[in-house]
């Protein structure tokens, strides 16, 4: 498919093609073969096969009440954090121009980033991984300091870990079997937490999927948008009206008869290779239900995944605070630097307020999600802040640098349009 779309480029780029006035119909072709090729790439996957048996369910351990709120991190975080950091300092910032024009992560990159073990933190020993509790802080940190590298390629990074924590976390013990050992080796596959719809003040507890059931499982109707990896992964959690019950997951593998993938480009999150996915009467088993259909369950995923929005948006809007500390120090104007202006400096300064107040509301929410705890009230509160506060970071970054705020050779621009999907996106990452 690659050889046959790339010898299509060329020939529509062709002076030949321009004088036979031929150019607009190859172009559609190649236009045509792209969504044929994604259509493609979307059904190719593994066979999913219990590696083993299990009496129930592993689940992880609540962490221990400690009775106080620490944001200093253990020595086991603070280890995890650096080796991120550091990956994506050196990895993820370096690609994320090219990631964001091509709208795909540049080759080997996922691989590598899956060769940090990020699946393996939430995972229980006994199913291959080294998580022996719930560890929603950890991977709040985890998700800032990848946002700090770039937020698209850390919603890339994170895709399939938002999978394998709802596995652990809600699936049955023959789910956990299936599907879990591939999670853990040397090949993590690419998978999607699919709630996000294309429809106006979407409401992710009024999806408009469709699932009905059947007399061997159930079917599924309807499209989802904005799905991280689409075109690669090959495993789903797909947000669907269960008639009579409400919102409810269903686990989709790529290669079930009726998905098909096409790519949806946006504004942000373009290195995250977003992508929609169609559900056309998919026909799945009864064993695809997760969390048995269970209310609670859904409405926990809707929570930890708008906490992992806000760490994301934490980190991005830290990314920004430091780029724009140096730039208004070095930047001169009528013969001083330009953070000598009240004006300038107070932004920054705003900057830097607004961005601790939002990682303290998201680490404290994280902390009680982790414990056990009710978090509603503090995950609602971070949302709100990432979302206004976000956007507000990313737009005075911009206006921080001038006209250079809007030019690509600066990565303002980029980190503005990001942090603008904050309020926009449901789901594809879960702490």
């Amino acid at each position: 498919m690659g050889l046959g779309l790339s010898a299509l480029t060329r020939l529509a780029g062709s002076k030949v093609i321009e004088r036979a006035g031929l150019r607009k119909p190859v172009q559609n072709l190649v236009s045509a073969g792209t969504r044929s090729g994604f259509r493609v790439a979307g059904a190719a996957g593994r066979t999913f096969k219990s590696a083993q048996k299990l009496g129930k369910p592993a689940r992880l351990a609540p962490a221990e009440d400690t009775g106080l709120f620490d944001l200093t991190p253990s020595e086991d975080q603070q280890l995890i954090v650096e080796t991120v950091t550091e990956f994506a300092a050196e990895q993820l910032r370096p690609a994320a121009a090219d990631a964001d024009a091509k709208l795909q992560a540049p080759e080997g990159l996922l691989s590598r980033a899956a060769e940090l073990g990020i699946t393996l933190v939430g995972i229980p020993e006994e199913l291959g991984g080294v998580g022996t509790e719930r560890s929603v802080v950890t991977n709040a940190l985890v998700a800032e300091a990848l946002a700090h590298g770039d937020l698209g390629l850390a919603v890339a990074v994170l895709a399939p870990s938002a999978v394998s924590t709802a596995l652990v976390s809600y699936g049955d013990e023959q789910q956990q079997a299936d599907y879990l050992p591939a999670f853990v080796g040397e090949n993590v596959p690419a998978a999607a937490l699919a709630l996000q719809e294309r429809t106006a003040l979407f409401d992710p507890f009024k999806p408009a999927t469709k699932a009905r059931r059947t007399p061997k499982g159930y079917q599924l109707d309807g499209v989802k948008s904005l799905v991280p990896r689409a075109a690669d992964a090959e495993l789903f959690i797909v947000s669907a009206d269960l008639e009579g019950r409400g919102p409810a997951l269903f686990l989709v593998e790529s290669s079930n008869s009726g998905v098909t993938i096409e790519s949806e480009p946006a504004m942000g999150l373009r290195g995250a290779a977003t992508g929609k996915l169609h559900l056309e009467k998919v026909a799945l088993p009864a064993g695809a239900l997760l969390g048995g259909g269970k209310a609670e369950v859904f409405t926990e995923v809707v929570r930890l995944s708008r906490l992992g929005w806000a760490a994301l948006a934490a980190g991005t809007a830290k990314a920004v605070l430091d780029y724009v500390v140096p730039y208004v120090n070095e930047r001169k104007a009528f013969g001083e630097p330009v953070s000598h202006r009240q004006a300038v400096a107070f932004s920054v300064a705003d900057i830097a307020i607004e961005l601790e107040g939002l990682r303290l509301v998201t680490l404290r929410a994280a902390s009680r999600a982790e414990q056990g705890k009710p978090y509603a009230r503090e995950v609602a509160l971070a949302r709100k802040l990432a979302t206004d506060k976000g956007m507000q970071i990313g737009s005075a970054g911009v206006q921080l640098l001038g006209g250079h705020g809007f030019v690509k050779e600066h990565p303002v621009e980029r980190w503005y349009r990001d942090l603008r999907a904050i309020g926009v996106m449901e789901g594809a990452v879960l702490l």
